[in-house]
């Protein structure tokens, strides 16, 4: 657990009284310092956990992208694409990883032009280590239950869809905890 600090007060309620005071109420001021500050404390916490493995959150969210295609390997475009982060981030990413040992690139035979960033033997063992030690720390959110996780979902979806990550042709999907779900009974 990170050092407490000595502060006996919640400098984000305080910063937003002072801002009320001062320009009046905007509840939305206090939102957005607490999810920067919630985003701060995650990204520690989670990159405490992956860096034993010589990985980021950043590189470690490329790797498990990788291993959930078809074929263990995906287009540098197509990584920035669903990482939702521009093309030199996926570059300087793919360049430490493959330095590491966990992806090696080829030429991609479908686009002259292009690279494709396939997964290692080595970096599926890492990711699936990095995997259990961040789902046994719940990716830092333990405070919350399921159902708490489920509701900050929900509520940061409608600003995702307002910044254009995807369309919204239907209602949200459950974020699925289909481990949690009865095992089906054998007859």
């Amino acid at each position: 657990m990170p050092k407490p600090l000595s502060l006996d007060f919640d400098p984000i309620a305080r910063a937003d009284d002072l801002w009320a005071r001062r320009w009046g109420t905007v509840p939305a001021m206090a939102a957005i310092t607490s999810i920067m500050r919630a985003h701060q404390i995650l990204l520690g916490r989670v990159d405490a956990v992956v860096k034993p493995y010589g990985l980021t959150f950043a590189r470690y969210e490329a790797l498990v992208l990788l291993t959930f295609s078809r074929t263990g390997e995906l287009s540098l475009s197509k990584i920035g694409e669903r990482l939702m982060v521009h093309p030199t981030s996926v570059t300087n990413t793919v360049d430490r990883l493959e330095r590491a040992g966990l992806v090696s690139r080829r030429p991609n035979p479908l686009d002259g032009r292009g690279v494709l960033a396939a997964i290692t033997d080595q970096g599926r063992r890492v990711v699936e280590a990095a995997t259990r030690d961040l789902m046994a720390m719940e990716f830092g959110l333990d405070e919350y239950d399921p159902d708490r996780c489920q509701e900050i979902f929900d509520i940061l979806r409608p600003l995702r869809i307002a910044a254009g990550d995807f369309a919204d042709p239907e209602p949200a999907p459950t974020t699925g905890h289909a481990d949690t779900a009865e095992p089906a009974t054998r007859r």
